[in-house]
């Protein structure tokens, strides 16, 4: 059985589930950028809406028919997609984010295919989770289990071994809670 627990919570989840604008994020991203974004799982566009401006185009994508509408309130450009199965062409985007969002997709590496696919070459993936190592997060993993989300978290290095592509850099960061894998794209790479 398939329980859509991002259509329940979007109407409130923006005010559950608070974020505000992150300079570190803009620097791991090397934002600004004239390029197009894409924010992969970005919901309800809480993220998106705090980088207007600093990217040529920026579109979220998601499965979630409910979170798409909140994000389409907040004017934001929005494609029902699954992560595994992204509908844009080969070398769309310059940036492409998935912020605490990997944790929740059903192909994770065929997901990470699908980032690396649609990214350009010199472009970059930032990907935020929280960082399964500590205890909080463990308990967050059991919760998400015990309510029926098909949550996997992976430890940071499992995560940036699914970016083990020829021509790619991948970095990790942590920072309190949550981990960034940083994924480049070398310019020459096709």
């Amino acid at each position: 059985m398939f329980l859509d627990h991002f259509g329940f919570l979007a109407p409130f989840y923006d005010s559950v589930i608070k974020y505000s604008p992150s300079p570190r994020l803009n620097r791991i991203a090397a934002l600004p950028t004239n390029g197009r974004l894409l924010d992969v799982g970005g919901g309800t566009g809480r993220v998106s809406q705090t980088l207007r401006g600093l990217a040529g185009q920026i579109l979220v994508a998601d499965l979630s028919a409910g979170m798409l509408r909140q994000a389409a309130s907040k004017e934001l450009e929005t494609a029902c997609a699954h992560s595994e199965h992204l509908p844009f062409p080969a070398r769309t985007f310059d940036r492409v984010l998935m912020v605490d969002a990997f944790h929740h997709v059903g192909d994770q590496a065929g997901t990470a295919r699908e980032l690396w696919r649609v990214l350009e070459p010199g472009g970059r993936i930032v990907i935020l989770e929280p960082d399964i190592r500590h205890l909080a997060v463990k308990l967050i993993a059991l919760f998400e289990k015990a309510t029926l989300m098909r949550s996997r978290f992976l430890p940071s290095p499992e995560i940036a071994a699914l970016f083990s592509y020829a021509g790619g850099k991948v970095e990790i960061e942590r920072e309190g809670y949550n981990v960034w894998i940083v994924i480049e794209k070398e310019r020459h790479n096709t």
